[in-house]
């Protein structure tokens, strides 16, 4: 059982604790966002179905809509500051990005689909291990213009939060507030993950083939 999340996911500091995950995780890929994510809606959802005939249990938990627009919204805003930051950096991020080689080929590869009107993979990078971080820091430095990069992160940040959010929330309907429930909708956001990996490397591959 979750119980000892109880305390965290029915106060108003899980919108917090979610909202400076996913702002953070853009730097530290290595924070467990999305397993707050999952968890908090998997908890709102089986405690809420638990609760229907009393109000004041509903109202002890996360809305799910809420953490969905928090989710999201904290996507967008590390998005935007790491676009920023990369923007500015200068001649020393550009030999940084010089060197990496997944930087490099993500920076000509992002740079070659905004160009042609589609941004497909900046959402896709979204559930990627550490996508979200290459694609941002390679649309600042290559000083991608905004108007160009802020509908894909956007549209990135609520198909990320939105599957999240679904996962913990089917997950809590189906088999309530278990480790089971969070399990399974964990491998299916990492199967997602791996996935999405696997398409952004495929047009590369297919590329130089």
């Amino acid at each position: 059982m979750l119980e000892s999340l109880g305390s965290l996911t029915s106060s108003p500091w899980i919108y917090a604790v979610v909202a400076l995950s996913v702002l953070f995780d853009i730097v530290l890929p290595v924070l467990p966002s999305g397993v707050l994510v999952i968890t908090a809606a998997t908890a709102a959802t089986a405690a809420g179905t638990a609760g229907t005939g009393a109000g004041s249990v509903a109202r002890e938990v996360p809305d799910i809509l809420l953490l969905l627009l928090c989710a999201a919204t904290a996507s967008v805003l590390g998005d935007l500051a790491v676009y920023r930051l990369a923007w500015r950096g200068g001649e020393r991020l550009d030999r940084a990005i010089a060197r990496s080689r997944r930087l490099t080929t993500a920076q000509e590869r992002l740079g070659t689909a905004l160009a042609r009107g589609g941004g497909a993979l900046v959402v896709v990078a979204r559930f990627a291990p550490a996508g979200r971080s290459i694609v941002t820091l390679a649309a600042g430095a290559a000083h991608r213009k905004v108007r160009e990069f802020l509908p894909w992160s956007a549209l990135a940040g609520v198909a990320w939060a939105g599957y999240s959010v679904a996962l913990g929330y089917f997950g809590g309907q189906w088999l309530g507030a278990t480790w089971l429930a969070t399990g399974v909708s964990l491998i299916a956001l990492f199967a997602a993950g791996a996935g999405a990996a696997f398409l952004v490397r495929r047009p590369r591959a297919a590329a130089t083939s």
